[in-house]
């Protein structure tokens, strides 16, 4: 099963937040386990075509290698909230480390491209 959704709706934000979880739980702990691992190619794969054009994978790959928090994130999600905002939603994780003491806030912003929900940004604050 694919964790990419495709339907005719055009705006992710009519979604209820139980429609909108189904389809980010999967992306984000996709983005999770590629980060942790340092596979390049996997965390960009649901991505946007202009968010793939504006990362620098030199330097998304520099901080995969030297980055403790990317590469040791728990991959338990605990889901706050979403915000809408026009055509995307950002989809809002308390986010922990396996070494790191504290939290962190996990920000996921979905939207469509080509009748496919993708991801418009990822991070973590």
């Amino acid at each position: 099963m694919s964790i990419i959704a495709s339907t005719n709706t055009r705006s992710v934000t009519d979604k209820t937040d139980d429609e909108i979880l189904a389809i980010a739980n999967p992306l984000w702990s996709h983005l999770l386990h590629a980060s942790n691992t340092g596979q390049y190619g996997e965390f960009v794969k649901y991505f946007s075509e202009n968010l793939v054009r504006g990362l620098n994978e030199i330097e998304v790959g520099k901080q995969f290698a030297n980055s403790e928090l990317t590469r040791n994130l728990s991959e338990s999600i605990e889901f706050i909230g979403t915000i809408r905002r026009g055509v995307h939603v950002t989809v809002l994780y308390r986010q922990r480390s396996t070494k790191k003491e504290g939290e962190w806030l996990g920000r996921l912003v979905l939207g469509y491209e080509d009748e496919e929900i993708k991801i418009f940004g990822a991070s973590i604050f």
